[in-house]
């Protein structure tokens, strides 16, 4: 359920906006004035605030640049002003939009959507971004746990991934076979046991996406610590 908060002090008109947009399947929170917005701003994470200029103890401009402190909801401005210099100044407050009263509230509906669905698509994107991770002519799919060298697809053991899934995205930084065993095998430095097990597992993953293992492009040996990932030009 999206989540709004409504600030203004006119309580006639935070009424008829919560009516509405409770109609539309919102849960919706009220404010009146700018201590009372920040505070519940604080308390609860928001999916959209609808915030009016002209408040008490806070104005509109200042609860926005204290909301940006610590939070990344919408914000969409409300105010009697159609000056061009309000509109600015609400946007380099950080307001995500600017609706002038009177207003329709089919229109503020409407810009309520808009941002959200904006929203949704760039964390859609940034899901994405944080899902594939490409280092020269690889690519990881760190959640279908698949890795494609180029257009091939190369078929890795559970181990082998984890293994190039913790060093690639550590790059540069060497692992100890003693760490790695750790962190892939889940056991404890000191009940490790044979390290070599690290070594035949990097070997087949060598052999696997090296295009030639004894001069890796990809995992690399540091000689007498451990193994550390880098995409060689």
């Amino acid at each position: 359920m999206t989540k709004v908060l409504v600030v203004d002090d006119e309580k006639l008109i935070v009424k008829g906006i919560k009516f509405s947009l409770e109609q539309d399947g919102m849960q919706v929170d009220c404010a009146y004035d700018g201590e009372e917005a920040i505070e519940a701003a604080r308390r609860t994470e928001y999916d959209m605030i609808l915030l009016d200029v002209m408040l008490p103890k806070h104005d509109g401009f200042e609860v926005c640049q204290a909301i940006r402190e610590f939070s990344e909801a919408p914000v969409i401005m409300l105010t009697a002003k159609a000056g061009d210099m309000d509109k600015i100044l609400g946007l380099e407050y950080g307001a995500d939009d600017y609706i002038t009263k009177p207003f329709n509230i089919l229109e503020v509906k409407a810009r309520i959507k808009a941002i959200l669905r904006r929203n949704q698509k760039n964390q859609a994107r940034k899901k994405e971004e944080t899902r594939l991770i490409t280092a020269g002519a690889m690519k990881l799919d760190t959640e279908g746990r698949r890795v494609f060298l180029g257009d091939r697809e190369v078929n890795l053991t559970a181990k082998e991934f984890d293994i190039l899934e913790l060093l690639i995205s550590n790059p540069d930084k060497v692992f100890s076979r003693e760490r790695l065993l750790s962190m892939v095998w889940g056991t404890k430095a000191q009940e490790a046991g044979d390290v070599r097990t690290v070594d035949v597992h990097v070997r087949r993953l060598r052999e696997k996406i090296e295009p030639l293992p004894s001069n890796p492009r990809y995992v690399h040996t540091k000689w007498g610590v451990g193994y550390y990932f880098r995409a060689a030009e």
